[in-house]
């Protein structure tokens, strides 16, 4: 046999070799319909907003309370804005929704991840929903898209509550998110379309807690089986291919409304600096961070920024909150003797 005979062979038989690998790491997609049977519940809807998409919604609270519309973070799920529901949906009308590319939603049939397309859709979905005027809240990701809401929708904002947000330009990531580094390498993120161990998703996770140890077999579970949820992986190598939009002085200049921002001094994702530097451009807004907490205060530390923002929404402007008709109407009831 010839030296170029023996090069294809063995050419070849790596090729067998890597197409065994392949075969036996493949993780594949999670079932679209046992996922939502798992991570659904009662409080899901899915609602279509045309054009092929149809996005998972919770909206619970009483329907004429003051609205808060939240907004997740990278690789997350509405799930992460369930400890706030819990302990404000008595008071407030809750909603949040998976964003395309996250949790029950699935991929977005224009393949478009970029900040505008998200503020696009967060408008569609509260005009779906008939809210005509709400604070708004996000989480990492979710923050930008929450302020740059504020910017192109003003009339529809009361509010906005940034959670350790994107914005400032360069926030010197103190340890980028391991999805964030995977997408960055040609060939490793087209492979992380087909291979996702759970050991991937069991590593990276704790770095979003101050405390590690809070991270639990569910959660990770929760995480793997989503981010494998049928288009969300291919959605993920898209965003992270879509260029960022940052903030700048002067637009953060132009947000008028309240503003609280809550940080975990712990974050090791976007560090507290960041919190600092978008108190200190957009007007009048409130800072509050939290010792020993991450990337997810509402999480780590449910009921100290739960009872914050209650504190700050109740206390728009220096309004009456309302009460809703549905607790009224309790308050009327004659009293068992």
């Amino acid at each position: 046999m010839r030296w170029w005979q023996w090069l294809i062979a063995a050419l070849l038989a790596l090729i067998a070799i890597a197409a065994a690998a392949l075969f036996l790491l493949r993780t594949p997609d999670t079932d679209a319909a046992a996922m939502r049977a798992k991570y659904g519940g009662a409080a899901s809807r899915f609602v279509d907003l045309g054009d092929g998409l149809t996005v998972h919604v919770r909206d619970t609270g009483p329907r004429d309370a003051p609205a808060l519309v939240l907004i997740h973070g990278s690789n997350a799920s509405l799930h992460t804005w369930e400890p706030w529901a819990e302990r404000l949906d008595r008071r407030y009308r809750i909603v949040r929704l998976d964003l395309p590319g996250h949790g029950l939603t699935g991929e977005d049939p224009t393949r478009t991840y970029s900040t505008a397309r998200q503020v696009e859709i967060v408008n569609r979905l509260v005009r779906a929903l008939g809210i005509d005027r709400f604070a708004i809240g996000g989480n990492s990701m979710g923050g930008g898209v929450a302020w740059s809401y504020a910017l192109a929708h003003p009339a529809r904002v009361k509010a906005l509550v940034l959670v350790d947000s994107t914005g400032q330009p360069d926030p010197q990531y103190a340890q980028p998110p391991l999805v964030m580094r995977i997408a960055r390498l040609p060939v490793l993120r087209d492979l992380a379309t087909m291979v996702t161990p759970r050991s991937w998703i069991e590593q990276a996770l704790p770095s979003a807690y101050g405390d590690p140890a809070k991270v639990d077999a569910a959660a990770i579970d929760l995480y793997w089986e989503l981010l494998r949820y049928p288009g969300n992986r291919l959605a993920t190598i898209d965003r992270f291919a879509t260029p960022s939009s940052p903030a700048t002085p002067e637009m953060l200049g132009r947000i008028t409304v309240p503003t609280l921002i809550l940080w975990g001094s712990d974050d090791r994702m976007i560090p507290a600096s960041s919190g600092e530097w978008l108190t200190s451009h957009i007007p009048g807004a409130k800072l509050v961070t939290y010792p020993g907490i991450g990337h997810l205060p509402m999480e780590e530390a449910p009921d100290a920024t739960a009872r914050e923002v209650d504190r700050f929404l109740s206390g728009l402007k220096n309004e009456p909150l309302p009460v809703p008709e549905s607790i009224r109407a309790l308050a009327r009831r004659p009293a068992h003797r």
